[in-house]
């Protein structure tokens, strides 16, 4: 059990029988009464998100979770499989459950793996990751009625607008939130 008051942005909480991540956490004092806790909760299993308003002197359940750094080792057909970086016990998460991070994952890359209750239920994606263009198509220069950008294939397979100078084989970096190009890295 943990009280409102000691909340904090990312800690895990237990909410209808699933875990939430705290992402946003506002503390009130009014003139009068308690003070207050407004806090943001985003599913870790499924995404959706809830907001609360806890009085700080109230307990709420904590999600007990537990946190892995991993290795990615490979994905088959059915499963994406990590290899703990302390301990060197497997994981394997079905892509099923979570299809939308098979883009982002590179062989040989760590990744923070969350656990609970003997399962994973997240794939940590860091918020900026390097990838080699695999595919680019040539421009013509002087070629701006498209923006100036132009759309490239990295290794794993995603699809990035970058601006016409980035050429096949060239690193670049991406922001794996909103899947823009940010630079070009020089390695």
């Amino acid at each position: 059990m943990i009280r409102g008051g000691d909340i904090v942005k990312g800690s895990c909480l237990l909410q209808k029988g699933q875990p939430y991540l705290v992402v946003e956490r506002e503390f009130h004092n009014p003139g009068k009464g308690t003070a207050i806790a407004r806090i943001k909760m985003k599913s870790i299993k499924d995404g959706s998100v809830l907001a609360l308003t806890i009085p700080t002197q109230q307990e709420i359940e904590d999600a007990q979770v537990d946190v892995h750094s991993c290795q990615y080792q490979y994905a088959d057909q059915d499963s994406y499989h990590f290899m703990d970086s302390e301990n060197y016990e497997q994981y394997e998460v079905p892509i099923t459950e979570m299809p939308d991070k098979k883009l982002y994952l590179q062989d040989g890359q760590s990744y923070e793996l969350t656990i609970w209750e003997g399962r994973v239920i997240d794939i940590k994606i860091p918020y900026k990751v390097i990838f080699t263009v695999a595919e680019s198509e040539n421009y013509i220069k002087g070629d701006t009625a498209s923006g100036a950008t132009k759309p490239v294939v990295t290794e794993t397979g995603l699809t990035v607008r970058v601006p016409l100078f980035i050429k096949q084989g060239e690193k670049i970096l991406i922001n794996t939130e909103t899947n823009e190009y940010v630079e070009r890295v020089n390695a």
